[in-house]
């Protein structure tokens, strides 16, 4: 498998090199030569951040290493995807190029065309012998199969500029555009959710939903304190952090994630873990957590007024047998309340549904990150982003605040979603 990887990635960056780097610039030529350390550098940039992390190297430089690694990766992704419009366009800008050459060679008139001159010596015998228009007609063709030649490699090295610039052009703004979209930081979304058995008196009750934070190398202390700032504003009953908070231990991380203590909400803040809690030591990041004044939901429920809210741990947890056990936080709870899950992944609302639950909130997803991501994600979650209903079970899954990897998201942009619960008896 592995080895399927490697040369996937190989043959892309050998094609993109092609198109970009090979196509476009003189053979020995400066273009030439930084074009082809840059696509040795940059999969060597991206390998880097990816592995650096799992390998323990210091955390300064993971964060050297992110920055250019992960945003090569996207690069990658879009140029690949842009190249590909290319293909199709190729052969029809040479066509209309050829057509263009053609026609105007058509509109000069014979007799102002430049006819070849052919200067021979007067004292060579041989020649005298051809007739003259033999010979100019010979020295047309030659100087006309030139011409042409000459044309040809002009017309290729031209299309391939035009198309690898706009590719190149295209990649590098979707990229931009969605790196800026991360780093201005999540925006508020609002959701009113009926619940058939939620209490009159929770009419109303109002649950701010962020998932998917992912402090790490990248997003740091500043991530962290814009998604405080935005959740305050929204001045809610309750605050749920629905898990893949960091990317790193407690010891990288821990300044980072100091500004969630400032997170205010009248019912408090609640948090359940992600599978990445439990690439990052989750143990010691719930501990952390409630450190920071949020109160982590380890497979339990507590009763809020009006509904229950249970929370389970994530399943990535079962290799470290803490794994998600809907048993025990929701097995001897009374039916007749309604009752909201924070779970991190979708794909356990199955268990939801047997266990009576009426809302389930997860991320996990991020909506797809990066389109088409999206349609990868559709085919490993029930949900992507928004609210679907499962018999008697909703389910809203928030495309998260931050993101994994590249610090890039494209027709998925983060939120923080405000969930408003409404009763059906008001």
């Amino acid at each position: 498998m592995m080895i399927a990887v490697v040369a996937l990635v190989v043959a892309a960056h050998w094609y993109v090199w092609g198109r970009l780097v090979r196509d476009t610039t003189e053979p020995g030529g400066l273009g030439r030569r930084l074009g082809t350390v840059a696509a040795v550098l940059m999969p060597l940039l991206a390998v880097g951040a990816v592995s650096s992390g799992r390998a323990g190297a210091p955390f300064g430089l993971q964060q050297v290493l992110a920055w250019p690694g992960y945003l090569w990766l996207a690069m990658l992704m879009y140029l690949l995807l842009a190249l590909a419009v290319g293909e199709v366009v190729r052969p029809l800008l040479r066509r209309l190029m050829e057509r263009r050459e053609a026609s105007a060679g058509a509109e000069i008139p014979a007799d102002e065309r430049e006819e070849p001159t052919a200067a021979a010596p007067a004292a060579a015998p041989q020649e005298a012998s051809v007739p003259a228009p033999a010979l100019t007609a010979a020295t047309a063709t030659t100087a006309a199969t030139g011409s042409t030649a000459a044309a040809a490699p002009s017309r290729r090295l031209f299309v391939s500029r035009v198309v690898g610039g706009a590719a190149a052009t295209a990649a590098l703004a979707t990229v931009g555009y969605g790196t800026y979209g991360v780093l201005r930081g999540p925006r508020i979304k609002r959701v009113t959710v009926p619940l058939a058995k939620l209490a009159r008196g929770a009419h109303g009750f109002r649950i701010a939903v962020v998932s998917d934070i992912h402090l790490g190398p990248i997003l740091g202390r500043a991530h962290s304190q814009r998604i405080v700032d935005t959740i305050n504003s929204t001045q809610p009953d309750l605050i749920a952090v629905v898990g893949d908070l960091v990317d790193g231990s407690v010891e990288n991380l821990g300044p980072a994630a100091e500004p969630l203590a400032g997170l205010e909400a009248r019912h408090g803040s609640f948090f359940v873990t992600g599978n990445h809690e439990y690439f990052s030591g989750a143990d010691a990041w719930v501990d952390h957590v409630r450190e920071l004044g949020m109160r982590p939901l380890e497979n339990e429920r507590v009763e809020i007024s009006g509904f229950d809210l249970a929370g389970v741990n994530d399943i990535a947890g079962e290799s470290e047998g803490e794994g998600p056990d809907f048993g025990k936080a929701l097995g001897d709870r009374d039916r007749a309340r309604a009752c909201v899950l924070l779970a991190h992944q979708p794909i356990v609302i199955d268990d939801a549904v047997r266990h009576g639950v009426d809302l389930q909130l997860s991320g996990h997803t991020h909506g797809g990150q990066l389109w088409p991501g999206n349609f990868v994600a559709g085919l490993a979650n029930p949900t992507v982003a928004g609210l679907e209903r499962y018999g008697d079970t909703q389910l809203y899954v928030s495309r998260g605040a931050g993101a994994w990897g590249p610090p890039v998201r494209v027709g998925a942009p983060s939120d923080i979603t405000i969930v408003e619960l409404a009763s059906r008896q008001a």
